[in-house]
């Protein structure tokens, strides 16, 4: 299990994508992450923005179902910040 961080103390990797869903409620932030990931060749990095705070639970079945792994989970207000590492 990733731990969720403050802001600013996760993954120093930098993203090569980035998906903003501040705003959307289960399960729109997971199905356009799952959408974004199924366009994306390993080595790739999504950056997930979210308020939604099921996705801390949401975002991870997701990486787990897939083949992809979280990098990092970051907070900040109640706005999270996944990055998510696509490695096949």
């Amino acid at each position: 299990m990733v731990e969720v961080v403050s802001l600013g103390d996760g993954s120093l990797v930098s993203p090569t994508h980035r998906l903003d869903v501040i705003g959307f409620f289960c399960p729109v932030p997971v199905a356009e992450a799952k959408k974004a990931l199924s366009n994306m060749n390993a080595g790739q990095i999504l950056e997930v923005w979210a308020d939604d705070p099921e996705t801390v639970h949401d975002m991870p079945l997701l990486v787990t179902r897939g083949k992809n792994i979280i990098l990092s989970i970051e907070e900040s207000a109640g706005e999270l910040r996944f990055l998510i590492e696509v490695i096949e």
